[in-house]
């Protein structure tokens, strides 16, 4: 048997093994889209993860990081996928 996984889902995993909470998403252009929320190390290491390592079979062209700012606490409970 065999099962894709999709990027968001590889996504997903690794934000809860490192330990950050938000969201993610696939974008219909083929990209992925959403939010990181956590300490400033562990969104730093998650950050790199998606620049760096990403899901095995993506392929990372650029990585676009914006809106950062600090945080009073957490808004999400977890990491989801949107759809």
């Amino acid at each position: 048997m065999t099962a894709l996984v999709s990027h968001a889902e590889y996504t997903e995993g690794e934000a809860k093994k490192i330990g950050v909470v938000g969201w993610v998403k696939n974008t219909s252009t083929g990209t992925v889209t959403g939010q990181v929320q956590g300490p400033e190390e562990k969104v730093d290491s998650m950050k790199s993860w998606l620049s760096k390592v990403g899901s095995p079979s993506s392929r990372i062209d650029r990585t676009n990081f914006s809106n950062e700012k600090t945080i009073s606490k957490l808004e999400y409970s977890n990491f989801s996928i949107r759809y």
